[in-house]
């Protein structure tokens, strides 16, 4: 048997141009979005001033355009942020008119909620805050930007991840994940994370910040800084405690390939100062940004785990 095909005179049929890999991250990232804003009531993104929740809230932008963002930014203080962080933060919030939910850790310290290690990071006192503010204001689904290839925790941890009543992560009850077919279901009390950059890996971001030409904080750039070496990484000086004495102050050209707490977040030696510089060194790096920058997950094999289970991001 043969089958033969008409075609209507004058029409023309062209196949759609392939999806790129940038292509396809961003769709996925912007369906996750729409399926949490349709699905629960009261989601929050938390932002931090970070790439990654850059990233975050530039494609919530797109996936709700031309109406604003539908939901509020949280970001959990420490209060030994980067200056230029903060500054990035308050004038996005200010220029897309979001409103922003602010958990401080300082708070919970003067409330006697948790306790500070002298000398340490305020990093893993995030928890606290964070699930009260959780708690507080009834969200019920949490958008991060954690991304599977930062860190094995993560890299195993689902897109949609349910928290208990308690705010905590149990890995043995992961739910499958099945194609794009998400369960957000649970109980009162209960809430989820989202990671919409869960496929995403550091170059990914980089190549996405590139095409969209979104604007990052300078400290992600090549500069001068004053800085000091604790534990194989060029932590900044001054603004937290540090350094110690013993360790001297150096002036050197810097970057951050991640940021978090001053305390806990170590500079790298770099002389990229476009994207395009930054992407061709990261195209060459053999260490993860957390593992080559991040102090708070040096603690022990499975620190990063470990806070996880307890509520951390």
């Amino acid at each position: 048997m043969t089958t033969s095909t008409t075609t209507l005179p004058g029409a023309t049929t062209t196949a759609a141009p392939p999806l790129t890999q940038l292509d396809a991250l961003e769709s996925e990232a912007i369906h996750v979005m729409r399926e949490v804003a349709g699905e629960f009531e009261r989601p929050v993104l938390l932002f931090s001033g970070g790439k990654d929740s850059i990233v975050m809230l530039h494609l919530a932008r797109k996936a709700f355009w031309p109406a604003p963002v539908p939901f509020p930014v949280m970001h959990v203080d420490t209060g030994h942020n980067f200056p230029e962080v903060i500054a990035y933060r308050d004038a996005t919030v200010a220029e897309h008119g979001l409103r922003l939910v602010v958990a401080s850790v300082q708070d919970a310290i003067d409330d006697g909620r948790v306790v500070e290690t002298p000398g340490g990071s305020r990093n893993p006192l995030q928890t606290v805050p964070l699930l009260d503010a959780i708690t507080e204001h009834r969200f019920d689904a949490v958008f991060g930007g954690g991304r599977r290839d930062e860190e094995k925790a993560r890299a195993k941890e689902r897109m949609f991840s349910l928290r208990d009543e308690f705010g905590q992560w149990d890995p043995r009850r992961q739910r499958p994940e099945l194609w794009d077919l998400y369960n957000g279901r649970h109980k009162p009390g209960e809430h989820v994370r989202v990671f919409p950059l869960s496929n995403w890996t550091e170059l990914d971001v980089w190549r996405y910040i590139e095409r969209e030409r979104i604007p990052l904080p300078e400290i992600y750039y090549a500069h001068e800084r004053d800085v000091f070496a604790r534990d194989g990484m060029w932590l900044t000086a001054g603004g937290w405690g540090g350094p110690r004495p013993g360790e001297v102050v150096e002036r050197r050209t810097v970057r951050y390939r991640t940021v978090g707490d001053m305390s806990c977040t170590g500079a790298v030696d770099s002389t990229a100062a476009t994207v395009a510089e930054v992407i061709a060194e990261v195209a060459a790096s053999r260490l993860t940004e957390r593992g080559a920058t991040r102090a708070d997950d040096r603690a022990s094999e499975a620190a990063m785990e470990d806070r996880k289970r307890e509520g951390y991001f």
